[in-house]
């Protein structure tokens, strides 16, 4: 729907020469994030925004760019009331000779990486995992219904607003596709309703206002770690030329090694149920602090990928069973494939859940300490560092002190109700 002409253009036009960074909070492949604000409508920084900057002398920088936007715009109603709670709003965006921008609100709570390796034993308990796991849901399953496969879910990916709660961020390897009509549905169904293998009995325990505590381990220990696992990831895989038209399966191969589907490496085309199979890896790797196909090398990922089956420790359960059921390397036979999300939140593991009720978790796992990221508090200062200047300056990498990893800081005994 078009905004009549007496409003504002939505997303707002930035002026990049309005806005100065306090400092940068990532940089990757496609561009640098900056914690910005604008130094005519918000001099005092009192709310500052996330802003994506992206070089346009970069290779297919402009193309990703606007794809991403596109998606950006599209998840962003002009309504904010009707805005997807996981799923971040576009702020604004512009465009310059050098560069290509865009805004998204701040996350202060760093990624679901990040606050893996705060735990004391790197890992989410099942209750916590099960919050997680339900919004990561939700946002999937809005993004499926407008057509858009993500292909790029994993934890530094999943981003921990200031309320707590999950957004999920990164769009510019994802691609649309057409939704399943109704009559391949019901024909997936007749064709596979015996195929799927039978529910493992599981004994269950009713809880009530369950209340965990999350231990995190000493700031050093979590500072080495942390470098180890963020060394460990590698950039998107590209081998053909991305696609980003409409289809019903896609053959570009796209994503992060460790969580790429069997389809994707044998080259079979794939659709939505890719993000089942990410959902899996993540969901194993929040429970066990690794993924479960890791080798050696990208060769030996990619043969475990297709042939090794996950291996669980301890007597299976409805976690284990859901993570095994997402990860079917036969993409007809993965949980989600006829139903997509609705089919997910189905499983055992999820009995319980009041998934009306998800953004209405007042005390999330673990909340954003106030003292290090209250967007309305005195110690978030004015922006000194020009964008231009930043950009210049790395031709002389001397003359910019490099970025800080996260702070460690959090807030500690920060329990939430079970929902």
């Amino acid at each position: 729907m078009e905004n009549p002409s007496s409003s504002p253009p939505f997303p707002p036009v930035l002026d990049l020469d309005n806005l100065k960074a306090i400092k940068t909070l990532g940089k990757g492949a496609m561009g640098t994030v900056f914690l910005v604000h604008d130094t005519v409508f918000d001099p005092t920084a009192r709310s500052p925004f996330a802003l994506k900057v992206v070089q346009r002398s970069k290779h297919d920088a402009d193309r990703r760019a606007r794809w991403e936007i596109g998606v950006l715009s599209r998840l962003s109603p002009s309504d904010s009331s009707l805005q997807h709670p996981f799923l971040p709003r576009l702020l604004g965006r512009l465009e310059t000779p050098e560069f290509i921008a865009w805004a998204v609100p701040y996350c202060p709570g760093s990624d679901l990486n990040v606050l893996r390796y705060r735990q004391n034993d790197r890992v989410f308990s099942p209750a916590v995992i099960r919050f997680y796991l339900a919004e990561i849901l939700c946002a999937l399953d809005h993004l499926h219904s407008h057509g858009v496969v993500y292909r790029d879910l994993k934890p530094e990916n999943v981003l921990i607003q200031q309320s707590g709660h999950v957004t999920l961020t990164d769009f510019d390897l994802s691609r649309n596709l057409k939704k399943k009509q109704l009559s391949e549905i019901l024909t997936d169904d007749k064709k596979d309703q015996n195929s799927l293998p039978p529910e493992i009995p599981v004994r269950r325990k009713c809880r009530r206002n369950f209340i965990r505590w999350m231990p995190v381990a000493p700031d050093n220990k979590y500072n080495k770690a942390l470098k180890k696992a963020k060394s460990a990831r590698v950039s998107p895989v590209n081998r053909r030329k991305l696609s980003f038209s409409n289809g019903e399966r896609s053959n570009s191969f796209v994503g992060t090694e460790e969580y790429v589907s069997p389809e994707v490496v044998r080259g079979d085309g794939h659709e939505f149920a890719v993000d089942w199979w990410a959902l899996g890896i993540l969901t194993y790797e929040m429970l066990y602090g690794t993924t479960p196909f890791k080798g050696k090398n990208r060769k030996e990922t990619f043969r475990n990928v297709l042939a090794k089956e996950p291996e669980f420790m301890g007597q299976r359960n409805d976690l284990t069973d859901l993570i095994g059921r997402l990860l079917q390397k036969d993409p007809q036979r993965r949980l989600g494939y006829r139903r997509g999300a609705c089919e997910i939140k189905e499983h055992a593991f999820f009995k319980g859940v009041r998934w009306d009720l998800l953004t209405d978790v007042l005390r999330p796992p673990f909340i954003p300490p106030r003292d290090d990221c209250d967007l309305m508090s005195e110690k978030v200062t004015p922006g000194r560092i020009d964008i231009r200047e930043y950009f210049e300056s790395l031709k002389a990498p001397t003359s910019m002190p490099p970025s800080p990893l996260p702070s460690p800081d959090h807030r500690r005994n920060v329990s939430f109700a079970e929902y």
